[in-house]
């Protein structure tokens, strides 16, 4: 993956999960599966034997947990901002904004 990601590197759906992480206020109803599709497509994801998913993206690597719902919780909006943001993604996310792009 580039260190400058552009917006036809990703999906439709990838780019709308993104937007949707990227929200203010923070958007309480993003599944699970949604963001890991985004985090397969960004960087590598890998499953581990006890559920857990080892996920690179750009310089970071983190061990995520799958949440006990169908949705991420707060705190995962909040790392996983950090770790998009890390890789390049930020500057993505507000040139999709200034497109118009909607979720």
């Amino acid at each position: 993956m580039s260190s400058s990601p552009k917006p036809q590197d990703l999906r439709s759906e990838h780019r709308d999960t993104l937007l949707r992480l990227f929200r203010h206020p923070t958007s309480h109803n993003i599944e699970w599966h949604d963001v890991l599709s985004l985090l397969q497509a960004a960087g590598s994801v890998e499953e581990l034997h006890d559920g857990k998913f080892v996920v690179r993206l750009g310089a970071e690597t983190e061990v995520l947990a799958r949440p006990k719902h169908k949705d991420i919780d707060a705190q995962q909006v909040v790392d996983l901002r950090r770790m998009l943001t890390s890789a390049g993604y930020g500057p993505l996310v507000e040139e999709l904004k200034a497109k118009g792009e909607e979720v």
